[in-house]
């Protein structure tokens, strides 16, 4: 990885914190659905990280997980997914597939086996539609688990699902009954 490939990711780094979590950081202000303006976005992150235009186009372009969104014109941002802060991204509710999937760290499983899935400091719990990508989520917490979400039968019994644009499946909980550890292999 180069030297532009690193400072471009720190800074996408940065970005999501400020979109997500934190915009007081640089002295923006989302609005009600966790737009930001780009031009108040890039002045705030030109403060402590290189960024132009150019630079936040690209990194919206190629983030791997499709972190962020631009409107029409370019002229908002925001993230698709992941906040601490309220915000209404415009979910519209979807029926999810049979079954979806939640990585973890092998730390947490007493605690999700006895509580189910809670959304900690986000506004919701993030699903995966397949088995690899949910490893991958749960090697960031050390030794990977993974869960199976009965994710049909939550929805049958009138729990709510969403996809957000970057096709991360998201719900408030999921109650441990709803919940089967995937057999290691």
């Amino acid at each position: 990885m180069g030297v532009r490939e690193m400072n471009e990711r720190e800074t996408s780094k940065f970005i999501s914190l400020i979109l997500r979590h934190k915009p007081e950081v640089i002295g923006i202000t989302l609005d009600e659905h966790g737009w930001a303006n780009v031009d108040e976005l890039i002045k705030g992150i030109n403060k402590t990280h290189p960024l132009d235009m150019d630079i936040l186009e690209r990194i919206v372009a190629e983030d791997e997980k499709q972190r962020y969104s631009f409107n029409e014109d370019k002229t908002l941002i925001r993230a698709n997914q992941g906040h601490s802060i309220p915000v209404d991204v415009e979910l519209e509710e979807v029926e999810p597939p049979e079954i979806l999937y939640h990585g973890t760290g092998e730390k947490y499983v007493k605690y999700i086996d006895e509580q189910g899935l809670i959304p900690k400091s986000r506004l919701y719990v993030h699903l995966s539609k397949n088995e690899e990508t949910a490893r991958k989520v749960g090697c960031r917490h050390g030794k990977p688990v993974i869960y199976i979400v009965k994710s049909a039968e939550m929805f049958r019994d009138h729990e709510k699902f969403y996809r957000s644009v970057n096709g991360v499946w998201l719900t408030k909980h999921v109650p441990a009954h709803y919940l089967s550890r995937m057999q290691k292999r």
